[in-house]
């Protein structure tokens, strides 16, 4: 297993930025495919990132594309989110999780877009 850690959620107005990390421990961690999910008030959770261990390949919602990018640093065990552009629609809480998801998840990082 590799438990998370997520952080960096925030308030911020529409067309702001806000950068979340993903702390996490265990070896497997580089070996192993990541991903940004996000889950908002009465919506099912769903995937906006993920990033192949050594990040080669990279894939994105279309709701999402071209404003959030994903990046990692296997030395620090950490995987980033970096959203730019934000829209109140993009208003959830945060997690991330293996791609495909391990039954345990975070507590993930709430971000609110709001003015």
């Amino acid at each position: 297993q590799v438990p998370l850690v997520e952080s960096g959620g925030g308030l911020v107005q529409p067309g702001g930025s806000l950068r979340l990390s993903c702390a996490a421990s265990g070896s497997g961690f580089r070996m192993t495919t990541m991903g940004w999910y996000r889950q908002a008030p009465g919506k099912q959770r769903e995937l906006v990132a993920t990033i192949t261990p050594g990040g080669g390949r990279i894939n994105y919602a279309d709701s999402v594309k071209g404003r959030f990018t994903i990046a990692r640093d296997n030395a620090k065990n950490t995987v980033y989110l970096q959203m730019n552009t934000l829209k109140p629609e993009d208003t959830a809480v945060y997690y991330c999780n293996t791609n495909p998801p391990m039954s345990w998840w975070g507590q993930g990082t709430q971000v609110t877009v709001s003015s």
